[in-house]
């Protein structure tokens, strides 16, 4: 493909950057969802492996409990343990999970207690002294989690363990936050690095690898400027215009790398993915239970799916209000007929022009070039060969990764071919080609000829050539290397407001 048509791909995202109360890709972006952060998915990463030796790897990142204070202590920022959690791959193309791999987690109180005058009393602490190593005794409350991978429907298939590859247990443990330096005499990296798993994958003759535990929050943004009105100048300098209001923030991360070879279908390339949580669809509030930990409630019934994510920031800003509780419940499948004309007839770009007249929103209605955006993928970059129209992040395996160094923030609108849309890495800039697609970048793009057949020419974006921005921008250098690639979260005995971060070794 020619690199100028490469370079339409700026089409990248969702139409979005910010016209609701929510504050980052996909933080407490609904109203039932905003009162449940343990469920509250924020951002999906998949991308190939750039980790030299890793390449015919896939990495996938599902981040979930946001805007989580490093002093966020005594009861630090577990999963729930009456959740579902689940990685969802389709490999045809049909917006239906092929390959699902679903996590569950059990908390349990070791119920640690010092001599206090002659008598045993429990410590209120989660740990009693020092950490180091896997599950010491210094540490209070054990949190584990199992990895199961179903093949077909999540609900209906073929549901086996996956196991760790050194010693084949089913049971994993997640690292505690990062409480302090005083806590981790040896250094939280160090520490956290030891739950790095080698996982054996039923049906898959080589191991991938899991680490699921607290991250320092990847996602830039202006927020604060954002959402006052966009107080900002758009056509300001791309780096270093704003702050990141999110760099004092943690998050709590699922991460896979995969071989290409077994999550990818005969002929086809190109894999979609999205992360849902579920919760059991029954709630009996016990009060205060007699014993146990956390377990103030009881629950059953049928898994009822309450979070959901693929690409970033589209229930958002595309999806309204009155919606969004219904798109975080709904199935890719369901999406053209359920949500099309947010797509076709979206709000942002109107948005915009009233806050900037001179930047004209598109008049090519409908918005067809932001259905191929968000539902197909874009032709010759990662849309499937037989699509159904679906939302989810999409990346065609067969594009090469790009050495952390040689990235490009702008993925495929800077000619890098790696970068986003086509999946998306931790560095890319969503919020900036968010902005510039929907306001018609592609539309620019695509030419007089429309040579993308996505059904607008330049004529219909006035707006669609502006290199829009927040003012906020990272590069690789600012994560890790190598997998699980987020930076190490911060420290519970400080808070800084500038930028931070142990690269995760």
């Amino acid at each position: 493909m020619r690199a100028s048509r490469l370079n339409l791909a700026v089409l990248a995202i969702a139409a979005a950057c910010g016209t609701t109360a929510s504050l980052a890709s996909s933080h407490r972006e609904g109203p039932y969802i905003a009162s449940q952060p343990k469920v509250d998915g924020t951002d999906l990463y998949m991308f190939r492996s750039y980790e030299p030796g890793r390449q015919d790897f896939v990495t996938i990142l599902a981040n979930y409990i946001p805007f989580q204070d490093p002093q966020g202590g005594p009861n630090f920022n577990q999963f729930d343990p009456n959740a579902l959690y689940e990685i969802h791959i389709d490999n045809n193309g049909d917006g239906v999970e092929d390959i699902t791999f679903q996590f569950q987690f059990k908390n349990s109180s070791k119920s640690t207690a010092l001599n206090v005058g002659g008598k045993p009393v429990k410590i209120p602490l989660i740990a009693s002294g020092p950490i180091s190593g896997i599950n010491p005794a210094s540490l209070n409350v054990r949190e584990t989690y199992t990895v199961n991978v179903v093949r077909g429907s999540r609900r209906g298939g073929a549901r086996s363990a996956g196991t760790n590859a050194a010693g084949g247990s089913a049971v994993f443990d997640k690292p505690v936050d990062n409480i302090g330096e005083k806590s981790f005499p040896g250094g939280y990296a160090a520490y956290a690095n030891q739950h790095i798993y080698s996982l054996a994958i039923p049906g898959c003759s080589t191991p991938g690898k899991v680490f699921v535990g607290q991250r320092k929050e990847p996602f830039y943004i202006a927020v604060g400027k954002i959402f006052d009105l966009f107080n900002l100048n758009p056509l300001g300098p791309e780096s270093g215009g704003n702050n990141n209001d999110l760099e004092g923030k943690n998050v709590s991360t699922l991460a896979l790398e995969l071989p290409i070879g077994c999550i990818t279908a005969a002929g086809e390339p190109v894999i979609g993915a999205f992360t849902t949580a579920s919760v059991r669809q029954a709630r009996v509030v016990n009060g205060a239970p007699a014993t146990g930990l956390g377990n103030a409630s009881r629950e059953g019934g049928a898994w009822a799916q309450v979070s959901r994510l693929g690409m970033p920031l589209v229930n958002e800003v595309v999806i309204g209000l009155e919606d969004k509780d219904k798109f975080n419940a709904s199935r890719p499948k369901d999406d053209a007929a359920k949500f099309a004309d947010y797509v076709t007839n979206p709000v942002l770009p109107a948005l915009v022009e009233s806050l900037f007249p001179s930047a004209k929103a598109p008049t090519n209605f409908p918005r067809t070039d932001l259905l191929t955006v968000f539902l197909k993928g874009i032709a010759g970059v990662n849309q499937p060969k037989s699509v159904v129209p679906a939302e989810m992040l999409r990346l065609n395996t067969t594009t090469a990764a790009t050495a952390a160094a040689a990235q490009n923030p702008l993925g495929v609108a800077g000619g890098d071919l790696a970068g986003f849309p086509n999946g998306r890495r931790p560095a890319d800039d969503v919020v900036d080609l968010s902005l510039r697609v929907a306001m018609g970048a592609l539309c620019v793009l695509t030419g007089p000829t429309d040579s993308l057949q996505v059904g607008c020419k330049p004529s219909d974006a006035p707006a669609g050539g502006l290199p829009l921005t927040d003012g906020v921008r990272k590069t690789a250098a600012n994560f890790g290397q190598s997998f699980p690639y987020l930076t190490a979260p911060l420290p519970g005995n400080s808070n800084p407001a500038a930028a931070g971060g142990t690269a995760f070794p």
